[in-house]
């Protein structure tokens, strides 16, 4: 009699496990869907080969907010970078300028690695990946936030918005990537394409040193078309560390792998900047100069007809009133009564 009770509750707890199992694989992809498996268009793999690429090869992600764009870009058989497609972003949350806290509905800017892991097949977005904010910068400056995606449905709170099919698309190349033996890709978030003259333009923001800081991997990409290696250190980023140990965010940073002709452009463009940002100041100050004396004009000539107008009030009020004007009585002669 024990015997069979115990065997009997063994086998219900062996289905109830099987049952939870089950449940929790079929509501890994919400709704019971495949939409995370969706292979990728021929056309896309032909334009894949057409550039010298494949599904299997490495990517990156490139964000610009104020252009709306997303890029993703992929490894060739050469082994430089060459941009695949552009899409543009339905929405992105908040100003330029990075994420600082949790329900600031602010999008993330600055460098990140995306993993398997980081991948979301069940976004109530239709498709998502996790863009891995907070990062080891952002931890070493104490920014929070939870749950910043890239996904669809064109709906954003803190996230960067794709259509669905964009994302399905993005998702099914980063898939792909990770197949292919890859196991990351770097997602590059940038407040506008970092030019001298869209810096300058920017010159009296207060994240203007955190998007030098970026510049400089921003400026290694465009230059190497290969994905530079990233890191922290005295709570800034540094690219292409001489070193491969992880470094502390906070202490000090060490050599970088040289690279002369990235070390000249960046003191060009620095010493550009501050031409650009002289130049932009004083025309400020010029155009702020000049609407203040417009300012100025309009108020002295609001003043000079305001007072012509209490002068004619003045005059034609004091003919209604002749006697007002002397303060005397004037006694006019009566008409005489006698005949001559």
């Amino acid at each position: 009699m024990t015997a069979t009770f115990f065997q009997r509750l063994g086998a219900v707890v062996i289905l109830l496990w099987l049952a939870v199992g089950l449940a929790a694989c079929s509501n890994f992809v919400k709704g019971g869907d495949n939409r995370h498996n969706i292979p990728l268009s021929g056309g896309v793999i032909q334009g894949l080969r057409n550039m010298g690429s494949s599904p299997g090869q490495g990517m990156v992600v490139r964000i610009f907010k104020e252009e709306s764009v997303l890029e993703v870009w992929k490894a060739t058989g050469a082994g430089a970078y060459r941009l695949f497609k552009t899409y543009e972003i339905c929405a992105y949350s908040g100003d330029l300028g990075p994420k600082f806290k949790e329900g600031d509905r602010q999008s993330p800017e600055g460098f990140y690695t995306i993993t398997p892991g980081l991948m979301n097949p069940r976004s109530n977005y239709y498709l998502a990946f996790n863009t891995g904010f907070p990062n080891k910068f952002d931890r070493v400056h104490g920014r929070t936030g939870s749950d910043l995606m890239v996904h669809g449905d064109c709906s954003s709170r803190g996230c960067y918005a794709m259509t669905d099919a964009g994302i399905a698309e993005i998702y099914a190349l980063a898939r792909e990537a990770f197949k292919g033996g890859n196991t990351s890709f770097q997602l590059q978030i940038f407040p506008f394409r970092m030019t001298t003259a869209n810096l300058a333009k920017h010159a009296t923001s207060p994240h203007l040193d955190f998007w030098k800081d970026i510049k400089e991997g921003y400026d290694y990409f465009e230059m190497t078309r290969t994905p530079p290696v990233w890191d922290v250190c005295e709570k800034q980023y540094i690219f292409n560390p001489a070193g491969s140990a992880p470094l502390n965010a906070a202490g000090p940073c060490p050599a970088t792998v040289s690279n002369p002709a990235l070390t000249a452009k960046l003191q060009a463009d620095e010493a550009d900047l501050a031409n650009k940002a002289e130049a932009a100041r004083v025309a400020a100050e010029k155009k702020a100069a000049e609407e203040a004396a417009l300012k100025e004009r309009g108020a002295a000539v609001n003043n000079f007809f305001s007072g012509i107008g209490s002068g004619i009030g003045g005059i034609f009020g004091g003919q209604g009133r002749p006697e007002a004007q002397t303060g005397t009585t004037t006694t006019l002669p009566t008409p005489s009564t006698q005949r001559p």
